[in-house]
């Protein structure tokens, strides 16, 4: 892999240092083009305490970044949290989601479910999820700019304005994403100059688990079924893999990502968030905009949990008045830093279940990708492969991909050959 500016050395393996600066707290903000109208959407969905989500976040955000050293991200689960918005799924039913998501990923993680799972899954399939992934990410942000006007201080021109000036800014290094919300906050102030005296401070609530048996039923069936192939997927195999690109010798274990996954959970819907995992697409946006230690998550978690006690009264107010033409460009340059790391690591013989896969993300969703090129890793173990292809069979294989040995360590914990 071509070496990213101000990554550690693979050549040692010591910890990774934390980092507590500009640049640091530039990537930190990567990922709130993700994070924050998922949020904000479910708040409202479903009448959830923002101040609570943010505190709860804010908790596991630094524990991600004292546990991993790198700046693994904390996301709001994406399938749970379509639902929740589209059907409106009770309180309750999200904190049941979070928790049996917790306990499965926990089940997996321990019985070694999850080491049986990467090595069965090649590379390529992996690589076509984060792809697929990346450019829906990506397709997202051009379709919130779609729906704004062309000018304006939130419109389709200030959008373009903020892309060019952080693509100048990335491109002498420097901290990006401060810049981007930095507009956006001003903005805000344009807009409503009253905004600082509608802030309140006010304490969150902690929820209280449900009673009801149909509410937890309800939860596995609506929540945790179309959730967890994606968090397998996105939030242990693929992140994985991409903590390996940008931290050589140092990527973090499947088994240790969902153990973490598990854990967080259990632990942040008791404290009023939501159900969450990590994700490569957020990985990608916090190396995008400067991050390379675990110092990013740490002084954003410090922040959720400031914002969370100081402006919880009026945060889902403040909420709606950020402008979306910030969030958009920030969810375009995460997208595209996912599907461009992702695909500088495939080679011909793995082509042939990427592209597949992604292009079936884009169209369907990422389930549908993952079959897609599981049935082509299947169909390469049949007669029908060099019956269809000829030579061509051999070379058109991931067992022929050259990097595809290299991960066989990692799937199982190790360090890749």
């Amino acid at each position: 892999m071509r070496e990213i500016p101000g990554m550690p050395s693979a050549a040692r393996r010591s910890p990774i240092p934390f980092r507590f600066d500009l640049m640091e707290l530039s990537g930190s903000l990567g990922d709130l083009g993700t994070f924050l109208p998922l949020v904000l959407a479910m708040a409202i969905a479903c009448d959830l305490d923002l101040a609570a989500i943010l505190v709860a976040t804010g908790v596991v955000s630094i524990w991600s970044g004292l546990l991993f050293r790198q700046p693994i991200p904390v996301q709001p689960m994406k399938a749970i949290a379509a639902v929740a918005i589209v059907e409106g799924l009770t309180g309750g039913q999200l904190y049941a989601s979070g928790v049996l998501m917790g306990v499965v990923m926990l089940a997996l993680a321990y019985s070694g479910a999850v080491e049986a799972a990467a090595r069965r899954i090649p590379k390529a399939v992996v690589r076509g999820v984060q792809i697929g992934v990346g450019a829906k990410l990506a397709w997202t942000g051009l379709q919130w700019l779609g729906d704004l006007p062309v000018v304006g201080l939130d419109s389709v021109a200030m959008a373009a304005l903020i892309a060019a000036a952080a693509l100048a800014t990335l491109l002498i290094r420097k901290p990006a994403a401060l810049l981007v919300f930095g507009v956006g906050g001003v903005i805000m102030l344009v807009q409503d100059p009253g905004l600082v005296l509608s802030i309140s401070p006010a304490l969150p609530t902690l929820p209280s688990p449900p009673l009801d048996p149909g509410t937890w039923g309800s939860a596995a069936v609506v929540g945790v079924l179309p959730q967890l192939p994606l968090t397998l997927l996105n939030s242990v195999l693929a992140i994985c893999a991409l903590s390996e690109l940008y931290f050589p010798g140092r990527g973090v274990s499947p088994r240790r990502m969902a153990a973490s996954v598990g854990l967080m959970n259990l632990v942040g819907v008791v404290l009023g968030g939501i159900p969450a995992c990590h994700g490569s697409g957020g990985l990608a946006a916090q190396v995008r905009f400067g991050a390379r230690s675990g110092g990013s998550m740490i002084m954003l978690g410090g922040m959720k949990l400031a914002i969370g006690l100081l402006l919880g009264g009026s945060l889902i107010g403040l909420a709606h008045l950020f402008p979306t033409s910030v969030l958009a460009v920030t969810l375009v340059f995460a997208g595209v830093e996912l599907a461009r790391v992702a695909s500088g690591s495939i080679r011909l013989g793995g082509l042939v279940m990427a592209v597949p896969t992604a292009l079936t993300i884009v169209l369907v969703n990422t389930s549908a990708g993952f079959l897609v090129g599981m049935a082509i890793v299947a169909v390469q173990h049949t007669p029908l492969w060099p019956a269809l292809l000829g030579p061509l069979a051999e070379r058109l294989s991931y067992r022929h991909d050259p990097v595809e040995a290299g991960l066989s360590s990692l799937r199982s914990g190790g360090t890749p050959r």
